[in-house]
């Protein structure tokens, strides 16, 4: 008798007659068997086809849980903007919305990301400036003492700087300039603290690099007159009396009524020398520029 071939939908349709033949209690496996090839049974899943909600609809709820004070929520909402209505004025405003829900809440991270990922998508938008606002507030916000790593300090001052760059007539213009100051105050005093930690230590030029750097980029905070006392006492210490005298003069120059210029010349005065500036120092050129907070 010649072998026949037979498709493999006849040859599994036999197998799983047997195996309801000979064995009940394997209904399961028949199942699964029959429902891979449609065998036996009707569809076992359907497509749901889920009606479309209105953006408007999905906006009001998202404002509803923000008036609820629940920003999470609020924020997941919003998102849902974007996925259902790309490249719509709608997708903006979720975005919009969705950063300040995180920010709310707070949850700084998915707000900065947020902020910045409007700003590389709508950077002529009006509410631009706006993004550049809550991205650094977010970082603003997590400032910590001065003891304490300041990447937060250093990444809200570049944004707000950026801020008043790109938008000098922004409404947060005002607000940001007196923030860059705080940042820059922060900053200044987080190199001057370890400054003094150096100088204690008697590691002078480690001390002289940090206090150097709160005057050439934050000379305009409060710490600066100590600063260039600082910088006095390091360099009297190490015996460079040139540089020493100079810082004293340019304190003098700035600020005649410091304390610290006083300290600054009385110290001077154990040596037998006074307050003198020399022009080839490097301080002299800081001085130029120097004036008082």
């Amino acid at each position: 008798m010649p072998m026949i071939f037979r498709s493999s939908r006849y040859r599994v349709a036999v197998l799983a007659c047997a195996l309801l033949a000979a064995a009940p209690a394997r209904a399961d496996i028949l199942d699964s068997i029959t429902s891979g090839f449609g065998l036996f049974s009707g569809e076992k899943y359907k497509t749901e086809i889920l009606p479309d909600i209105p953006a408007e609809d999905i906006y009001n709820q998202g404002l509803a849980r923000m008036d609820a004070h629940d920003y999470e929520n609020a924020a997941k909402k919003f998102g849902e903007l974007e996925k259902q209505y790309p490249f719509s004025q709608w997708a903006r405003k979720g975005l919009l919305m969705q950063t300040f829900a995180q920010y709310q809440k707070p949850a700084y991270d998915d707000a900065v990301a947020s902020a910045q990922r409007y700003i590389g998508l709508y950077p002529t938008s009006p509410d631009t400036p706006y993004m550049y606002y809550l991205a650094g507030m977010s970082y603003y916000n997590q400032v910590p003492a001065v003891m304490q790593d300041q990447e937060s300090a250093e990444k809200a001052l570049a944004i707000f700087t950026q801020l008043v760059e790109k938008f000098p007539k922004s409404e947060y213009v005002t607000d940001v300039k007196y923030k860059i100051q705080v940042a820059r105050d922060q900053l200044a005093a987080k190199d001057m603290t370890v400054g003094r930690f150096y100088l204690t230590r008697k590691n002078y030029a480690a001390a002289i690099n940090r206090f150097h750097d709160v005057l050439a980029k934050y000379q305009t905070t409060r710490h600066a007159e100590e600063a260039l006392y600082r910088l006095t006492e390091a360099y009297f210490a190490m015996g460079v009396v040139n540089e020493a005298q100079t810082a004293a003069a340019i304190l003098g120059h700035n600020f005649p009524d410091s304390s610290w210029y006083k300290d600054a010349h009385a110290l001077l005065a154990t040596g037998g020398v006074a307050p003198e500036e020399h022009q080839g120092s490097w301080l002299s050129k800081i001085g130029k520029t120097l004036g008082a907070s």
